[in-house]
């Protein structure tokens, strides 16, 4: 077990640090008012009650809880899966893990997940994310990416 602990301590410090931005954003930022960081990046406070980019709103918070408990405890049987060589994609089903329960809490204590990222132009936005959102989505890519690695490697001829 003792193999696991830099991953949980990953777990808890993507954790930690997207609800300590979040309650900054909460407690320092207008809601929906736009602050321009650079042309293209902005910050801008707003609620999501769904899941990504709002889908699935219409579940309400129970209904979301219980999937996002799913999906954690499916990225949990995934990793325990994971042979101990597969670090790159044992840290992303840490991040998957960090940003899922951090957005959980927002959904469990305030019935809604605190957004506050916006990348746009003048004539197209994103959808507006938070750091927990993108812990997820690193984490898949390095899932992917250490699929990848281990397919190439596995098909690789012997000389």
């Amino acid at each position: 077990m003792k193999s696991w602990s830099p991953y949980a301590l990953l777990v808890v410090a993507a954790i930690a640090l997207d609800q300590w931005i979040k309650q900054m954003v909460e407690n320092g930022l207008a809601f929906q008012e736009k602050v321009d960081l650079l042309p293209f990046l902005a910050l801008f406070r707003t609620y999501n009650t769904g899941i990504a980019f709002s889908m699935f709103s219409s579940f309400g918070d129970t209904g979301l809880v219980i999937i996002a408990v799913l999906v954690v405890a499916f990225v949990l049987y995934l990793a325990v899966r994971t042979p101990a060589g597969h670090i790159i994609a044992r840290i992303g089903f840490a991040l998957i893990v960090g940003g899922a329960l951090g957005n959980l809490v927002d959904r469990a204590v305030f019935g809604h997940v605190i957004d506050y990222v916006l990348f746009h132009t003048p004539v197209w936005s994103f959808a507006v994310f938070n750091l927990a959102d993108a812990f997820i989505s690193v984490g898949a890519a390095l899932v992917v990416f250490d699929e990848l690695i281990g397919w190439r490697r596995e098909t690789r001829p012997q000389d």
